[in-house]
């Protein structure tokens, strides 16, 4: 049986936490960041985003080696 290949699409948009959360970045923080953003938005684009447990199985799975 081969081995199981990580998915190098989620690899590089997942971080795994020390407790398994996984952690992504939210989207909208390229650019206008100066005009039609209000602060608060801004603010949450910067930290990271926790992903539910709706999706946690699945993506745990593709990033599994």
């Amino acid at each position: 049986m081969p081995k199981k290949k990580t998915n190098k699409a989620a690899a590089k948009r997942f971080k795994v936490t020390a407790k398994g959360k996984l952690k992504y970045a939210r989207c909208g923080g390229r650019h206008l960041m100066t005009t039609s953003k209000n602060r608060k938005r801004k603010r949450t684009i910067g930290k990271p985003g926790i992903l539910d447990k709706a999706e946690m199985k699945r993506i745990h799975r593709l990033l599994s080696t």
